[in-house]
């Protein structure tokens, strides 16, 4: 084998296990997670936190959705959106994953303990077996409300960031973790929608498909109202001021729009759109409360 050959291999082997990480949603989570790291202090989070915090929660949940990947590998072949992953195409073993999973996640809670607090590793390590084991093992395949129920393990990240720098568990970070917890279901929803199909080839129990579209388009509107009215706590509570509530009126105005157009007038395009919007809502609105805590 040539170098040329052996390097290009070895690179395609890191992208087949970085992609097991799920890097768009574990970006997201570290987002909102390093957010929360500066929300806790009124000034700059010291790099000897930053740095290990950040990647430390990053490999967590990497290691988190790679045991996810190897639960679904079965579903996964099953599924248009998710055939190409690595292990449905037989690209890395379960042993491959399982190793894989365990060294980062190892690493991760390494560098929590050793550079970070123990409160922040042990929460963090609770947010793995949330998702990894009682959503991805338990609620997924069992119940429609999964979602609704496991969305709380992928809510967890900015009070993962909040105690990183404290050391404590403060109803601020409780706030934003409620935040998330309501955005979770329309966000999901949106895709279940228009991936209805999809979701009934991989035999999984969602929403659309036990309950059907038009009862699943009323919940994405419920929980969007539920959203709207928890974006308004950390306003209400003094934690943020005038620049964070006018952002967020007018992310929850597009928001409740799409949601309400949604209910009336549903298409497959619109729930799509829905969808990618939800992810840009959620960046925009903790970039609002940033902007907001240091204006």
């Amino acid at each position: 084998m040539t170098p040329q050959l052996s390097l290009h291999n070895t690179a395609l082997r890191l992208r087949q296990f970085y992609a097991l990480t799920k890097p768009r949603v574990t970006t997201l989570a570290v987002f909102c997670a390093v957010i929360g790291m500066f929300l806790s202090t009124p000034g700059a989070v010291p790099l000897g936190v930053l740095v290990p915090a950040t990647i430390g929660i990053a490999l967590l949940a990497g290691a988190a959705f790679a045991i996810n990947c190897l639960i679904e590998r079965e579903i996964d072949a099953k599924m248009a959106r998710t055939r190409r992953r690595p292990l449905p195409r037989g690209e890395l073993t379960s042993l491959q994953t399982v190793t894989f999973a365990g060294l980062v996640g190892g690493i991760g809670m390494f560098l929590l303990y050793r550079y970070v607090n123990a409160l922040t590793m042990w929460l963090t390590f609770g947010t793995f077996i949330g998702y990894a084991i009682v959503y991805t093992a338990l609620l997924k395949p069992a119940t429609p409300q999964n979602i609704a129920i496991g969305g709380l393990s992928g809510a967890m990240p900015p009070l993962l960031g909040w105690t990183a720098v404290t050391g404590e568990v403060a109803p601020e970070a409780l706030l934003l973790v409620l935040i998330i917890f309501a955005w979770t279901p329309p966000h999901f929803w949106a895709l279940a929608l228009y991936r209805a199909e999809d979701f009934a080839r991989g035999g999984l129990p969602m929403l659309p498909l036990t309950h059907g579209a038009k009862f699943t388009r009323l919940q994405v509107l419920l929980y969007t109202l539920i959203l709207i009215a928890s974006t308004m706590l950390p306003f209400v509570y003094g934690m943020s001021g005038w620049i964070y509530l006018t952002a967020a009126l007018l992310l929850d105005a597009r928001f409740l729009y799409y949601a309400i157009r949604i209910y009336t007038d549903y298409s497959d395009r619109l729930a799509q759109q829905t969808f990618r919007y939800s992810v840009l809502y959620l960046a925009g609105l903790f970039s609002a409360l940033l902007l907001d805590h240091y204006a």
